[in-house]
């Protein structure tokens, strides 16, 4: 095909700008909501913030389950959509909402009736234990709802119809932020509820963002899964959906579980580290939503292209998503650097928080560049062609045979400053970009991965 320039080229255009700009907005909403925890509970007490910032860990966790779960259903549903093979995405829907039932049950398990020993992972101090497990026992009623709600958004944003997506998220958001409000301080008659006030606004906001999914899947002229495949079986498929999920699942436990347990260096620094990298962590992925929103919206067309038999034009088009991410990079990491004064303005925390809060948001203006190249060449394109076990081996080795040990080392042996640890936890997303442009380049990653 023709390579004219990406913003000449309507098609390519319009069709990034149609599914990345609701993804951003809904990634940019449902951060929203880890920013509001930060600053309301953070105005009720510090220690308040810090236990919650780790409770909501647990749930990170989980998120990496039903991340890597609904990634795969997106990856090969976005081919067979290309493909106009509507059946198959029928069963891929059914066979990812299985495996989020059976994620989600677990999590809700653990959490309501263990959270006091799940916490023991994160903090030693018995204070921020307690507040926790208060957070997490109503908290975990929400994670019942959430992988369930995320298969159908996937498959909004599958079908064409990222804006409902966007608008579902960005409702159950504004709801969420309203009853913080309500439930946290007790305003509008009810009572102040702190910590439990937050895990349960969480829970309702859960609650109206699945019963709204479904319901639209009943609408006309929207895709409805067949619901008679959740007991059937399609080995093929089946398959398929195993090869494609393994390597996700592994790079998503890999980060997840090593992004932890940064948090958890935090916690057993002292309590001001958690509070700053509690604010540090909600200020970046407000930042980074863009970047996953050009991720999201890039892979989707990538796979549309490539599902449909087009491989040259998913190839040129992940080669300008490539592209783009770069001037991304630099002007996210620019305004990174530029809100470091606001966000000091607007966060109350000790003398000791402050000052670790400003040397983390500088590190992060650093990080940015290589988080918002990687998301978008990695979790972008490399995952759309199916290519997902690159993700993995990468952060085997640079998260967890670099950057792991050297913060562990900075944190539980030789005592470094907090900024230098925290720089430890980001050093890995800049130091791989050479070796993820390298691997793009080879174009491993085009390929179609459907069934005739």
């Amino acid at each position: 095909m023709s390579k004219t320039n990406m913003w000449t080229d309507k098609d390519f255009r319009n069709g990034l700008l149609k599914l990345a700009l609701p993804i951003a907005a809904q990634s940019f909403m449902l951060s929203a909501v880890g920013v509001a925890d930060t600053l309301m509970l953070g105005g009720v007490e510090q220690n308040a913030m810090s236990a919650v910032s780790l409770a909501t860990k647990i749930q990170f966790i989980q998120n990496m389950f039903i991340s890597s779960f609904v990634a795969a259903l997106v990856i090969l549903g976005a081919q067979y959509m290309g493909k106009k093979d509507d059946r198959s995405v029928s069963k891929l829907f059914c066979i990812t909402l299985n495996a989020c039932g059976v994620a989600s049950m677990l999590f809700f398990i653990a959490c309501e009736f263990f959270p006091q020993y799940i916490m023991l992972a994160f903090t030693n101090d018995p204070e921020l234990i307690a507040i926790a497990a208060d957070y997490l026992r109503i908290a975990a009623w929400s994670y019942l709802l959430t992988g369930v709600s995320q298969c159908y958004i996937a498959l909004l944003k599958i079908s064409d119809r990222a804006n409902n997506a966007a608008t579902i998220s960005g409702v159950a958001v504004v709801v969420n932020i309203g009853l913080n409000a309500v439930f946290i301080f007790g305003l509008a008659g009810m009572p102040a509820m702190g910590v439990r006030g937050a895990a349960l606004a969480t829970l309702i906001a859960r609650v109206i963002e699945l019963a709204w999914a479904v319901g639209l899947s009943f609408r006309k002229d929207y895709f409805k899964p067949d619901y008679s495949q959740l007991n059937k079986r399609d080995p093929a498929l089946r398959h398929d959906f195993i090869v494609c999920l393994w390597p996700l699942l592994g790079a998503g436990l890999l980060w997840g579980v090593g992004f932890t347990a940064y948090s958890a260096f935090m916690g057993h620094i002292d309590q001001d580290a958690p509070a700053a990298n509690s604010v540090a962590s909600s200020v970046i992925e407000l930042m980074c939503c863009m970047c996953n929103g050009l991720a999201s919206g890039g892979g989707i067309l990538v796979g549309n292209a490539l599902g449909s038999g087009d491989l040259e034009k998913g190839k040129l088009y992940g080669t300008r998503i490539v592209k783009l991410s770069f001037p991304v990079g630099i002007v996210t990491s620019l305004l990174m650097f530029a809100i470091t004064p606001l966000v000091m303005a607007v966060v109350h925390l000790t003398p000791t928080a402050e000052e670790y809060l400003h040397s983390m948001m500088l590190v992060m203006s650093v990080y940015t560049i290589g988080r918002v190249v990687n998301t978008m060449t990695i979790n972008g394109i490399i995952d759309a062609g199916g290519d997902t076990a690159f993700d993995m081996y990468s952060l085997a080795v640079t998260m967890w045979g670099i950057a792991l040990p050297l913060a562990a080392l900075g944190t539980f042996v030789f005592h470094w400053p907090v900024w230098v640890v925290y720089a430890c936890t980001c050093v890995d997303e800049v130091g791989k970009i050479p070796w993820v442009i390298a691997h793009f380049r080879k174009y491993k990653w085009v390929k179609d991965l459907t069934r005739e």
